[in-house]
């Protein structure tokens, strides 16, 4: 019996630290930051979201998207102006684990500016400064890529 209890013992001395080790695996997270008003690199940070996507999909591995727009870039996200407002809907209904988020700051100069309130598209989220954004999510070990 106590051969037994050894080789248990030694197994579970193997199996646990992994069981352990799997259970901390964070998931991949990117951070895409838009500050410019150009179609073509709306359309790039969209594909960059869906190539990660699918990559980890097909690994098996968790994944976080946030595509940060802030400057001239919250046009994007914007109901009126975005050249991209399709291919936002179809990125957020096909790969939920993608957040877009409009920075504060630029709405109230373009609010201001345009002397209207400013609709964004559905589910966008709205933080007070988009670049503290960009940084908040890179101290919290988020990968960070503009497009």
């Amino acid at each position: 019996m106590s051969s037994l209890r050894a080789l248990l013992f030694a197994v579970a001395c193997v199996l646990l630290p992994a069981a352990a080790i799997a259970q901390d695996i964070q998931p991949h997270r990117l951070a895409i930051q838009i500050s410019t008003d150009d179609p073509a690199l709306m359309t790039l940070a969209l594909n960059n979201a869906v190539n990660i996507a699918r990559h980890y999909s097909e690994t098996g591995e968790e994944f976080e998207i946030e595509i940060v727009a802030y400057g001239p870039g919250v046009h994007m996200l914007r109901a009126d102006t975005s050249p991209v407002k399709d291919r936002i809907k179809s990125v957020g209904q096909s790969i939920p684990e993608t957040t877009f988020t409009a920075c504060g700051n630029t709405l109230e100069i373009m609010r201001k500016q345009e002397g209207k309130e400013i609709a964004l598209l559905p589910g966008v989220k709205v933080v007070q400064t988009g670049v503290a954004r960009l940084i908040e999510l890179q101290e919290q070990g988020w990968s960070y890529i503009r497009p």
